[in-house]
């Protein structure tokens, strides 16, 4: 199998200016905007190993951030479409439906998405029962959640997140095996991300005009301690940081069992 039957070629800016303004902007967004960066870039690596014409579900799809990724792909979209935070914003969807009971025959699929969903469903374990039910022998789940989030789309925030050992157990009970787990980097960048938070929650957008004005000296210092010069100083002292316990979330890559059993 070629190269170019997996993935086609990622187009990149031809001169030099713009070569050099968008590594400026990838640099930027991996130190200030590392969580949602790190996660794009992990399934543009994962996305140019799956051959061309393969048969992908990005389940808990929503905006469809990843749709571009798997043109080469038969992609298939799920949510349930029902979260009010996001109205308006949803991708066209092949199946509006619960998560745990998607309408398709058994052994669907070649590779299954499935990208800051298990927090938003009250039973995880029967999302993975589900992955293993229409994923074929040998195919792919590409799994990504959470270790601590704050509350967000919410009515539908049922957990905090989830820890290698929850993958480590679940996943081979339910047919799959090959799991790889990487963190979503470590405490540095943990701390970077929560101090830009920080910076947000102390000055809100709804104070009222004389205390914005009267706070605007404290507010422009304190964002540049917090929000510029710690996430830089966090992106260059992360590579201390060898456990990676405290860490925003985990990338997970798992193959279906090519055995026809399933654990029930």
């Amino acid at each position: 199998m070629t190269k170019s039957s997996l993935h086609p070629p990622i187009k990149r800016p031809q001169n030099k200016k713009a070569r050099r303004a968008d590594m400026t902007i990838h640099k930027r967004k991996s130190v200030f905007r590392f969580n949602a960066f790190n996660r794009h870039q992990w399934l543009i690596e994962k996305s140019k190993t799956v051959p061309a014409g393969s048969e992908v579900l990005d389940a808990g799809a929503g905006a469809g951030p990843y749709r571009h990724l798997f043109s080469h792909c038969n992609y298939k979209t799920q949510d349930f479409c029902q979260t009010p935070s996001s109205e308006g914003t949803y991708t066209e969807m092949d199946y509006v439906c619960d998560i745990t009971e998607i309408p398709v025959p058994d052994r669907s699929f070649d590779v299954i998405i499935c990208s800051e969903v298990l927090e938003h469903v009250p039973e995880p374990i029967k999302v993975i029962k589900e992955f293993s039910r229409i994923l074929r022998p040998g195919g792919r789940l590409l799994l990504t959640a959470p270790q601590a989030c704050a509350l967000h789309q919410e009515p539908y925030i049922f957990y905090g997140g989830y820890t290698p050992y929850w993958y480590q157990r679940f996943l081979p009970e339910h047919g799959f095996e090959n799991i790889t787990i990487v963190p979503n980097c470590g405490f540095f960048k943990f701390y970077a991300q929560e101090s830009r938070r920080f910076v947000r929650l102390l000055f809100p957008k709804d104070m009222g005009t004389l205390a914005k004005i009267l706070t605007y000296p404290l507010k422009l210092i304190m964002s540049l301690w917090f929000r510029r010069f710690m996430p830089v100083l966090c992106h260059y002292l992360e590579r201390f940081d060898k456990e990676k316990k405290f860490t925003v979330g985990y990338f997970v890559d798992a193959s279906r069992k090519k055995e026809s059993s399933t654990s029930g």
